[in-house]
C-alpha cells in the first residue's frame, strides 16, 4: 500500500542493519506468513480485526494442478542475497525465506512455532547457571549439495555474527552477542546453545540459516553471498537474475524433503507501484499489490500470459475469468515522528499538544474505509492490532482533544494570535499548505472528479459516473472543513512563529502519506500550529532527511514484529552521546527517549517469563506513548491482485513479510499452496476468504 516509506533497517535483531536505502514498504506479501492476526489482547473490536486480518485464498493440494509459473511484482531486486548485511531489502528476505532454513514459523496469535520441516523439538533445557536451550533436528533435513543440516552451520552463523570477528560485517548482532557457546548435543542431531545473558526471543535466532560454506568465510560472506547462493535448504532454489528484464527467478526443489512446490516456478519482477495495474491487465503479471484506486475496476487480460519458456502458459480455455482484490490490514504501521532534538519540539508540552490534536481515529478512517477495510487507528507501538499481547496504551497521552491541546501550548508559552489568518483573508493562509496537501489539495480533488465523472458520462458509464460524483462530494465537503480549519492564526512565542517542517517523500507511491500528512496540518492548525509541507526526492528521503533529523514532522512506517523486546530497542532508545560531540540515535529518528524506557525494554528482552515480559512490554509501551516522540496512526492497508483461482497468492495481513524487518516465515507454507484450482478453466473459482470480486 501506499502508506507510506517503511524504515528499510530490521528491526528484528538476529537480521537487523543499521542503515539502508529508504523504500515504499509496498511489494507483494510473497513467501509465507509471518504474523497472523489473531485474538485481540484486550478483546477490542475482534470481530472488525477479523475481518481485516487477512484475505488468502486456500484450496487443498489435490484441488491444486501441478506446474506453471507466477510472475509476482516487486519493488526493485535485491541488492544483496545475504539477510545480515547492512544494504539488505525486502525482496533479499523474500527470497531467503524461499530457499533457507527458518526455523520457527508464527501461529494465528503471533506466536513463534516449531517450523518441523527443519527441527523436532527446540527448547530450553536449563536456565540456571545459564540458559541453554537445544535444537533437535529433523533427520531429513539437507542442503541441496547433499550435506546435512548440523550443528557445523549453527557454529559458523553465530560465529559470523556475534561481532567478535572483526574480518566480517553484519549489518547488527542483537542476540547472537548474548551467547556464549554453540556445539552439537547430548544426542545425535542436537544443537546445544548455551547464552551468557538470558535471552527471550532465542527463537528469533538462526533464521534464515545459512550454510556453512557462507558463514564459515569472511570474504564469501560479505562478498560471495550478495550474488550467489549455490546451497538452497528451502522448497526452490534459486534461478536466474536477468537485470535486463528486472526479474530473479524462484525454481521448485526437486530434492526437497517435506511437501513439494506446485509451481515449476515462481518469477520476482521489479515493477513500479503506478504502472502495475497496466501490467496485470496486460498479462504481463499475475500478482501484484496495489493502491485503492489502481484496484478499482481492475480488468484482466483476454488470455493467460506465457510461462517463462515462451510456452502457452494455459490452454485456450483456460482463460482468466477475472481477478480478485485481497484485502487486509498490512504488517506495518504508520506514524506521525515528532523530531524532540531541538526547536519548539524539544518540549514535551509542544508534542503532547500535537499528538492530541491530532484526529487518529479520523485518519484510520480516511486510510481504511477507501480500501474496503473495518476502520481501527493502532494504540500500540510494539504490537499490531489482534495480535497477542496488543494493549491499546494512547490513553498513557491524556486528555485527546483540541481545548487540551491548547491547555498545552498556552502552559508552553505559545500564544494565540488575533485577527485573520493572514492579510489577504484566505482561508488557509496560516497553514502555509502548498497544493498537494489540505484543503487546496481537497478542492482540487473534487474539481478533478467532477471532470472525470463528465468524461464517464459522455462515455456512457453512468453508474461509474455516480460513484465519482459521490467522491467528489465527498472531497468539496472535506475542502470546506479543512478551509475552516486552516483559518485559525498562528501561535507566536518571543515574537517566533510556532512554524514547523512537515517533511514527505514525493512520488506516486506516497500520495496516500501526503494526503494524510495534509489532514494532520489542518487539524494541528486548528491549535494554532503552522506546517509547511516539503516533499523530498523518495530516494534519498531517510538517508537525507529522517536519519540526520533534518524534519520537524514526518510519517513513515515500521513493520510489524513477533519480537518486539528485541526489535524495539534500536527504535526507541535513548539517544546517547559519542565521541566528538555526535549523537547516537540507532534508528530513534524522533531523538526522543528516556532511561526508564532502556530500563523497560533491557528487562523484557533478558526476561524468560512470558507473564512477565508482556507486563515490561506493556509498561514500556505506555511510556514511549507518553515521550510524544512518535504517534501511532493506523496499521496500512494491503491490497493484493491476483487471478481468480490462484490459491495462496492474496493479502497475508500480519502473515505477510513486510520490509525493514521480516518475521520468520514457514517457506513452504504458502509457496507451496500457490498454484491454479483444478476446475479454474470451466469457469474460474471464486477464491475463499473475504475477497473482492472484480
Amino acid at each position: 500500500m501506499s502508506g507510506g516509506p517503511s524504515r528499510p533497517g530490521r528491526r528484528r535483531g538476529s537480521r537487523a542493519r543499521g542503515t539502508a536505502m529508504a523504500a515504499l514498504a509496498a511489494a507483494g506479501a510473497l513467501l509465507a506468513p509471518a504474523l497472523v492476526t489473531g485474538c485481540s489482547g484486550d478483546g477490542d473490536g475482534d470481530q472488525a480485526l477479523a475481518m481485516g486480518a487477512q484475505s488468502v485464498p486456500a484450496l487443498g493440494r489435490a484441488q491444486l494442478k501441478k506446474g506453471g509459473t507466477v510472475r509476482w511484482a516487486v519493488d526493485a531486486l535485491p541488492a544483496t542475497l545475504n539477510a545480515f548485511q547492512p544494504d539488505a531489502d525486502r525482496v533479499t528476505d523474500q527470497v531467503a525465506g524461499a530457499v533457507l532454513p527458518t526455523l520457527f514459523t508464527i501461529d494465528a496469535t503471533g506466536r513463534p512455532q516449531l517450523n518441523t520441516d527443519y527441527l523436532s523439538a527446540a527448547e530450553i533445557t536449563e536456565r540456571e547457571p545459564r540458559q541453554t536451550v537445544v535444537y533437535t533436528l529433523n533427520p531429513e533435513a539437507t542442503w541441496s549439495d547433499g550435506e546435512k543440516i548440523g550443528a557445523q552451520d549453527f557454529v559458523a552463523q553465530w560465529q559470523a555474527l556475534r561481532g567478535g570477528d572483526k574480518k566480517y560485517r553484519p549489518a547488527r548482532n542483537a542476540g547472537y552477542d548474548r551467547i556464549e557457546n554453540v556445539e552439537k548435543g547430548p544426542e545425535s542431531g542436537q544443537v546445544q546453545v548455551t547464552f551468557a545473558q538470558p535471552y527471550a526471543d532465542w527463537r528469533a535466532l538462526f533464521s534464515p540459516l545459512y550454510p556453512r560454506s557462507v558463514t564459515g568465510d569472511a570474504e564469501r560472506f560479505n562478498e560471495g553471498s550478495r550474488t550467489e547462493l549455490p546451497v538452497s535448504g528451502g522448497p526452490f532454489t534459486l534461478g536466474e537474475r536477468d537485470d535486463k528484464t528486472a526479474t530473479i527467478t524462484l525454481e521448485r526443489n526437486d530434492e526437497w524433503w517435506g511437501d513439494r512446490a506446485l509451481l515449476d516456478s515462481l518469477v520476482l519482477t521489479a515493477v513500479p507501484r503506478d504502472e502495475r495495474r497496466a501490467a496485470l491487465e496486460g498479462g504481463e503479471l499475475e500478482v501484484a499489490e496495489l493502491d485503492p484506486d489502481d484496484a478499482e475496476g481492475l480488468v484482466p487480460a483476454a488470455a493467460g500470459p506465457p510461462a517463462a519458456d515462451d510456452k502457452p502458459a494455459a490452454d485456450p480455455d483456460e482463460t482468466q475469468s477475472g481477478f480478485a482484490v485481497h484485502r487486509a490490514y498490512d504488517a506495518a504501521y504508520t506514524q506521525l515522528a515528532l523530531n524532540g532534538a531541538e526547536g519548539p519540539l524539544a518540549d514535551e508540552r509542544v508534542r503532547w499538544a500535537i499528538a492530541r490534536a491530532v484526529d487518529r481515529a479520523e485518519l484510520a478512517e480516511d486510510v481504511h474505509a477507501p480500501a474496503g477495510l473495518p476502520v481501527k487507528p493502532l494504540g500500540s507501538h510494539l504490537r499490531m492490532l489482534g495480535q497477542e499481547g496488543y494493549h491499546d496504551n494512547s490513553d498513557a497521552l491524556g486528555a485527546y482533544g483540541v481545548d487540551s491541546a491548547a491547555e498545552l501550548l498556552d502552559e508552553a508559552g505559545w500564544q494565540q494570535g488575533e485577527g485573520p489568518a493572514a492579510e489577504d483573508g484566505k482561508p488557509g493562509a496560516a497553514v502555509a499548505a502548498p497544493l498537494g496537501s489540505g484543503w487546496p489539495a481537497a478542492r482540487q480533488r473534487a474539481e478533478l472528479l467532477r471532470q472525470a465523472a463528465d468524461a464517464q458520462r459522455a462515455e456512457g458509464l453512468d453508474d461509474r459516473a455516480d460513484d465519482t460524483d459521490k467522491d467528489a462530494n465527498e472531497a468539496a465537503t472535506q475542502a470546506e472543513e479543512l478551509a475552516e480549519r486552516a483559518a485559525t492564526p498562528v501561535r507566536t512565542k518571543d515574537g517566533k512563529e510556532l512554524r514547523l517542517r512537515f517533511v514527505l517523500p514525493d512520488g506516486p507511491g506516497a500520495g496516500q502519506l501526503r494526503d494524510v500528512a495534509g489532514r494532520i496540518s489542518a487539524m494541528l492548525s486548528t491549535v494554532g500550529i503552522r506546517t509547511e509541507l516539503e516533499t523530498v526526492d523518495a530516494d534519498t528521503f531517510f538517508a537525507d532527511h529522517i536519519e540526520p533529523g533534518d524534519f520537524d514532522l514526518s510519517l513513515y512506517s515500521w513493520p510489524a514484529t513477533a519480537y518486539p523486546a528485541t526489535d524495539a530497542r534500536p527504535l526507541f532508545a535513548k539517544p546517547r552521546p559519542a565521541p566528538g560531540g555526535v549523537l547516537t540515535v540507532q534508528q530513534n529518528y524522533t531523538r526522543v527517549g528516556t532511561d526508564y524506557i532502556d530500563q523497560l525494554l533491557d528487562q523484557a528482552v533478558g526476561e524468560l517469563d512470558e507473564a512477565e515480559q508482556e507486563e515490561l512490554l506493556n509498561k514500556a509501551d505506555a511510556h514511549i506513548w507518553a515521550a510524544a516522540g512518535s504517534v501511532p496512526l493506523y496499521q496500512r492497508p494491503q491490497l493484493v491482485a491476483a487471478p481468480v483461482g490462484l490459491s495462496g497468492a492474496g493479502a497475508y495481513g500480519r502473515h505477510h513479510r513486510d520490509g525493514p524487518f521480516e518475521e520468520p516465515v514457514d517457506p513452504a507454507a504458502r509457496l507451496l499452496e500457490l498454484g491454479r484450482g483444478a476446475q479454474e478453466a470451466r469457469g474460474g473459482l471464486v477464491a475463499p476468504g473475504g475477497d473482492h470480486q472484480l
